[in-house]
C-alpha cells in the first residue's frame, strides 16, 4: 500500500552539506555541473523535422534547473517499503527523469519500483550494451549523468564495454545491477557473476549493497562521484534480498567520501597563472591544444582566444569546445587531423594544453611531439600530468576556474595590447591553403566526405552527430564542423563499435528538440543493429547516415597501406554475391517499421539527405560508398609529424 503523497516531506540534504561545497562548485572535467538534486530533466517529446528544430539546435546545454523544490515523497515518513523502492526515490531525489534499463530475475524488483514511479520513465533498450550507450549519449548530450540498470550474471557484464568507455571518454554515468541474494554469492548461483570485481578496473567507484539502510547515501555518494571533479561511471551492485527488504530509509544520512574530498583539487594557483600569462607574452608561436576537459568552459575558451588570438587545435573529444567556423580554428590534431594542425604544433614554441591527456593517437611518437615548444598543461586528473609528457609548468584544477583567472589577468593587466601572433596566424594560414581537407570524386560513386559535408549544409551544423568507430567517425570528426559543445557524441578512448546508435538513442531522450544524426558505418551499425526496435517503439527522431562500404573501412585502409592489401576477413559482404549489398539494411528498418532508403548516385545524395531530414520520426539512408577510400592525413601509429600521408587510396598499391 502506498500512502497518499505527504507535502510536509522534504528532502534533507547530507549534514556535511553545509561544511563541503555543494557538487556544483566542483565544476567536472567533461560534465555540467549538477546545480540542484531536484533538477528536472527534459520529458520526451517528439520534434524531429529541421525546420522545426533550428533555433533549439544551436543551443547545447538543457534547459535552466527548475527552483529548488522540496521533494515529495509518495510514502508517509515511517512507512517501511521494499529496498527497490528506497532506490526507485533515491534515483528521484537526484533529478533522474530517464533511465535505460533491461529487465531480469535478479532486477524485477527495481522496474516493478520504476512502474511505481510517476518521475522516472524507462526507455527500453533491446540489449543491455543498448543500455549503457544510450546512457552514454545522454550524458555526453545533455551534462548530466546517465543512468542505466540490468540484471546480474550476462545482463551486468554486457555493461563492460559501456563502463569502461565512460572511464577513458571522462563520461558521468550511473549503472545499476541486479546481484543473486546475499546469501548465494560466491556459491556459483544461476546468472551470477562478481560484476564489482569485474567493472573494479574501468568504473571510477562501485559498489556493492550489503544493507538495505545504505541505498540513500550510496546513491547519493555515486551521482557526487560520477559528476564531481574527472567525471566517470560509478557501479552499485544490489542483491535481490536487499531489494526485497522492508525499511524506513534515513535521508539525511552524510556521504561517507573523507579521502575524495580531501583530494579535490584546490583553486590555488594565482601565481602559476601569472607564470602561463608571462609564457603567452614570451612566445611567437604559441598553439592551445583543447581537449574533452574543455566542454564545459566553452565561453571562458572562446574569451580567452579572443584576448590572446592564440590559435586553437581540438583533440577527437574536444571538438565543439571551441567553434571549428572560426579563422583561429585549426580544427582536429592528432593521427588523422589536420595538416595544418599538426604543423603548428610541430612547429610551436609554446603549447597550451588543456584538460587533454597526450593520448597516443595524439602524439604519436612522444619525443617528436611539440619537440620545440615549452609545455603548459591543466587538468583536474593529477594522475594525468606528467603521465605521457613532461610539462614545464602545470596546473591540477578545474580548467573553467583557470580560464576565468587567466582571462582576469589579460583583461586587467592590458596584456592584449603586447600580443601580436599575426606573423604566426599568416603562416597557418598559407598551411590552411596548401593542405585543405580534401577529398576525389570518381564517376557517380558518392564519396562518403561528400556526404558529412552535404549533411553538415542542410542541417546549418547545428545537429548531434553520433558515430560508429572506423572510417566512418573520423570523417564525422573532419568534415562536419562542430561549433558548439555536446553535438559531437562519439566512443574516443575505447573505440567501440556499435556505440552510434544507441547513444543517438540517449541524445533524443536527452535533447528532444536537437536534430540527431547517426553517421554509422556497416560494420559499426550491425553491432547494436537491435535499437532499431527502440527507436520505432519510443518513436525517437533518430535519422541514420549509413556509409555502406561492405567492408570494415579502417582495417582495409591499413591492409591497404602496411599489409600489401592482404584481405583478412575485412569483407563483410556475402562472397558469393559481391555485386548484391549484403546484408540489405532496408530489410533490418522494414522489420522494425521504419522508413528508409538507398541512394546509389552522387546526384542523387543532396535530395535524399533532405528527405531524410524532412520525413517526421526515423529514418535510415543506406549510403553506397566505395571502399577504396582512406582517410587521410595520416601519421602512421608511432610515428611524428615528418611521417604524414596526404595521398593515396586503395587504388594505389603500396
Amino acid at each position: 500500500m502506498v500512502a497518499s503523497p505527504n507535502p510536509s516531506i522534504s528532502f534533507k540534504p547530507p549534514s556535511p552539506a553545509a561544511a563541503l561545497p555543494p557538487r556544483s562548485a566542483f565544476l567536472p572535467r567533461f560534465a555540467l555541473p549538477i546545480t540542484s538534486t531536484t533538477q528536472k530533466r527534459h520529458r520526451l517529446h517528439i520534434s524531429n523535422v529541421l525546420s522545426d528544430s533550428k533555433s533549439t539546435t544551436t543551443t547545447t546545454t538543457t534547459q535552466p534547473p527548475l527552483q529548488a523544490q522540496p521533494f515529495v515523497s509518495r510514502y508517509a515518513p515511517d512507512q517501511p517499503r521494499k529496498g527497490a523502492d528506497v532506490l526507485v526515490e533515491a534515483l528521484e531525489r537526484e533529478g533522474v527523469t530517464d533511465v535505460f534499463a533491461y529487465p531480469g530475475g535478479a532486477s524485477m524488483e527495481i522496474h516493478q519500483a520504476l512502474t511505481r514511479s510517476n518521475t522516472i520513465r524507462n526507455v527500453l533498450p533491446r540489449h543491455e550494451q543498448g543500455g549503457v550507450f544510450a546512457a552514454e549519449g545522454y550524458a555526453r548530450a545533455s551534462g548530466l549523468p546517465g543512468v542505466c540498470i540490468a540484471t546480474s550474471g550476462p545482463g551486468a557484464t554486457n555493461l563492460v564495454s559501456g563502463l569502461a568507455d565512460a572511464l577513458l571518454d571522462s563520461v558521468p554515468m550511473v549503472a545499476i545491477t541486479g546481484q543473486v541474494p546475499r546469501r548465494m554469492i560466491g556459491t556459483d548461483a544461476f546468472q551470477e557473476t562478481p560484476i564489482v570485481e569485474v567493472t573494479r578496473s574501468i568504473t571510477k567507484h562501485n559498489y556493492l549493497v550489503l544493507d538495505v539502510e545504505d541505498i540513500p547515501r550510496v546513491v547519493r555518494e555515486a551521482f557526487y562521484l560520477a559528476s564531481s571533479g574527472r567525471p566517470g561511471p560509478v557501479l552499485i551492485d544490489v542483491p535481490k534480498d536487499i531489494q526485497q527488504q522492508l525499511v524506513v530509509p534515513k535521508w539525511d544520512e552524510p556521504m561517507r567520501l573523507p579521502g575524495y574530498l580531501s583530494r579535490m583539487p584546490k583553486p590555488q594557483y594565482d601565481g602559476h597563472l601569472e607564470q602561463i600569462v608571462r609564457l603567452v607574452g614570451e612566445a611567437k608561436r604559441p598553439v592551445l591544444y583543447v581537449g574533452g576537459g574543455c566542454l564545459n568552459s566553452d565561453d571562458e575558451l572562446r574569451r580567452f582566444v579572443e584576448l590572446t588570438g592564440i590559435p586553437v587545435a581540438s583533440t577527437l573529444m574536444g571538438l565543439g569546445a571551441y567553434p571549428a567556423s572560426s579563422d583561429l580554428s585549426l580544427h582536429m590534431l592528432g593521427m588523422h587531423g589536420t595538416v595544418y594542425a599538426n604543423y603548428a604544433v610541430d612547429k610551436s614554441d609554446l603549447l597550451l594544453a588543456f584538460g587533454v591527456r597526450f593520448d597516443d593517437r595524439v602524439t604519436g611518437k612522444l619525443e617528436a611531439f611539440a619537440s620545440r615548444a615549452k609545455i603548459v598543461h591543466i587538468d583536474i586528473d593529477p594522475a594525468e600530468i606528467g603521465k605521457n609528457k613532461q610539462p614545464h609548468v602545470s596546473i591540477c584544477g578545474d580548467i573553467k576556474v583557470a580560464l576565468q583567472g587567466l582571462n582576469k589577468i589579460l583583461e586587467e593587466k592590458n596584456s592584449v595590447t603586447n600580443l601580436d601572433f599575426s606573423n604566426w596566424r599568416k603562416e597557418l594560414d598559407e598551411q590552411k591553403v596548401k593542405f585543405p581537407l580534401s577529398f576525389k570524386t570518381f564517376g557517380e560513386a558518392i564519396p562518403p566526405q561528400y556526404a558529412i559535408q552535404v549533411l553538415d549544409e542542410l542541417t546549418g551544423g547545428n545537429a548531434i552527430i553520433s558515430t560508429g568507430v572506423g572510417q566512418h567517425q573520423m570523417w564525422a570528426a573532419q568534415f562536419y564542423k562542430y561549433n558548439k559543445p555536446r553535438q559531437w557524441l562519439t566512443s574516443g578512448g575505447l573505440g567501440a563499435m556499435g556505440f552510434g546508435l544507441p547513444a543517438a538513442i540517449g541524445a533524443a531522450v536527452a535533447r528532444p528538440d536537437a536534430v540527431v544524426v547517426d553517421i554509422d558505418g556497416d560494420g559499426s551499425f550491425i553491432m547494436n543493429v537491435q535499437e532499431l526496435a527502440t527507436i520505432r517503439v519510443e518513436n525517437l527522431p533518430v535519422k541514420i547516415l549509413l556509409l555502406n562500404n561492405q567492408h570494415l573501412g579502417m582495417v582495409v585502409q591499413w591492409e591497404d597501406r602496411f599489409y600489401k592489401a592482404n584481405r583478412a576477413h575485412t569483407y563483410l559482404g556475402n562472397p558469393s554475391k559481391e555485386s548484391e549489398i549484403f546484408p540489405n539494411m532496408l530489410k533490418f528498418a522494414e522489420a522494425c517499421d521504419i522508413p528508409a532508403a538507398r541512394v546509389t548516385r552522387k546526384a542523387d545524395l543532396r535530395a535524399a539527405i533532405q528527405k531524410m531530414l524532412d520525413t517526421p520520426g526515423p529514418y535510415l539512408l543506406d549510403v553506397i560508398v566505395p571502399h577504396q577510400e582512406h582517410v587521410l592525413p595520416m601519421i602512421p601509429a608511432g610515428g611524428g609529424f615528418s611521417d604524414v600521408i596526404t595521398e593515396g587510396d586503395g587504388r594505389t598499391k603500396y
